[in-house]
């Protein structure tokens, strides 16, 4: 009996020592990987560099494990699209073919336009996933490039096992709260990136759910303005709070996404105009995240919050450029729409992405008639000269 006890006792020793060891190398690991790049800017910079170093070896990895002709044929696919358009205008491809009269090979035109639409239109693509040429190494990005080789399949799997079982159990979200800054928007945390650099007051829509329940938790310690998407009287009442809350020079500036809605890192989309109505001075900030570590856009149509924030926690990191832009100020005889599309235009080239005049509402609405109604003014302004055809006015 009592060299069992003896044995036991050593064996709970050696438990109790091991538990110490582990403890100390997850502690040790905790400071060097988490601690330390958080204080640093320059770890994290060097985690970057190592990050892009990896993904390139990934990249040459592919190109000798996969058949030339694919990967360019899949080069040539991500970057040209499924079709290709000719950048020009209606005014500018049809309105040379008419001296005052109409012209039945027009219909060729807009059967080709529709046809475009039909194949690939240029809003749809904006709500999804912006496509890499190369592998990231997250297993839900592109095709099933996890065997091109042993070396590569080695590399995925210690990079699951970081992600996964160090980096998830490290990383926390911050709380947040915003004169007027707009700014363009890829994912909930545009948010939470710019209140690393300041505090706001938000303007945003009512939601539900888990978000639903943050935002509530959010209006008992701050001053946010949240409103109902759908009832056209809250837009007004909005518009008047912010007002008020501007003039009040204590409190906190208001962040604003004119968009609505997250578009997908690639275009700014058209800025709603009553952010751009109420007056002040508008702050632009430019967002721009880099796809090469983690696909940072909400498909809010596709995926939960819980989902998109369970994809964020397991990608490589979450790498985001910010621009605070100049202030900009409504010009002499300038209306919200132009001084809205004017801030929109400094957003887009500061941060490398097109700019597209459609409403991001159309991500789950179709398209107003009043677009229709103004492509067919436009094209009677074409065929007709003198504003008339015959005896009648046929716009």
């Amino acid at each position: 009996m009592e060299e069992n006890r003896e044995g036991y006792g050593l064996a709970e020793g050696y438990g109790l020592a091991e538990g110490k060891i582990l403890s100390i190398i997850w502690m040790i690991l905790f400071v060097v990987l988490v601690l330390l790049p958080s204080m640093s800017l320059g770890i994290s910079h060097f985690y970057v560099k190592i990050l892009i170093k990896t993904l390139e070896w990934a990249a040459l990895q592919i190109e000798e494990g996969v058949k030339k002709q694919k990967a360019l044929a899949l080069e040539n696919l991500i970057s040209t699209g499924i079709i290709q358009r000719e950048e020009t205008f209606m005014e500018e491809e049809i309105a040379g073919q008419h001296r005052g009269r109409f012209n039945l090979a027009d219909v060729m035109y807009f059967s080709k336009k529709g046809c475009e639409a039909v194949a690939e239109d240029e809003v749809t693509p904006r709500f999804s996933s912006e496509e890499l040429v190369s592998w990231n190494l997250l297993s839900r990005t592109n095709a099933n490039l996890h065997y091109v080789s042993w070396q590569l399949s080695v590399v995925w799997v210690i990079g699951i096992l970081i992600r996964y079982c160090l980096l998830v159990p490290f990383r926390e979200n911050r709380p947040q709260e915003g004169g007027i800054c707009v700014a363009n928007h890829t994912s909930p945390l545009d948010v939470l990136i710019l209140a690393s650099d300041g505090c706001y007051s938000l303007v945003g829509q009512a939601h539900g759910g888990l978000l639903g329940l943050i935002q509530k938790s959010c209006m008992k310690t701050t001053q946010h303005v949240l409103f109902e998407r759908s009832e056209m009287k809250d837009r007004h009442l909005v518009r008047k709070k912010i007002r008020e809350h501007i003039a009040d020079k204590a409190k906190l500036p208001i962040l604003i996404f004119p968009e609505g809605t997250c578009i997908n890192n690639t275009s700014v989309m058209m800025f709603k105009k009553g952010s751009f109505e109420v007056g002040g001075t508008i702050h632009p900030v430019a967002i721009k995240y880099d796809p090469r570590f983690g696909d940072a856009f909400w498909n809010s149509t596709k995926y939960s919050v819980m989902t998109y924030a369970f994809n964020m926690m397991t990608s490589w990191a979450i790498v985001c450029n910010v621009w605070y832009l100049p202030p900009m100020v409504k010009e002499e005889e300038e209306d919200a729409v132009h001084f809205a599309n004017r801030v929109k235009a400094v957003i887009a080239a500061r941060g490398g992405m097109s700019v597209l005049p459609w409403d991001g509402g159309l991500k789950r609405k179709k398209v107003k008639e009043s677009f229709k109604e103004e492509q067919q003014k436009k094209y009677c302004q074409i065929v007709i000269e003198d504003g008339s055809v015959g005896n009648g006015n046929v716009c």
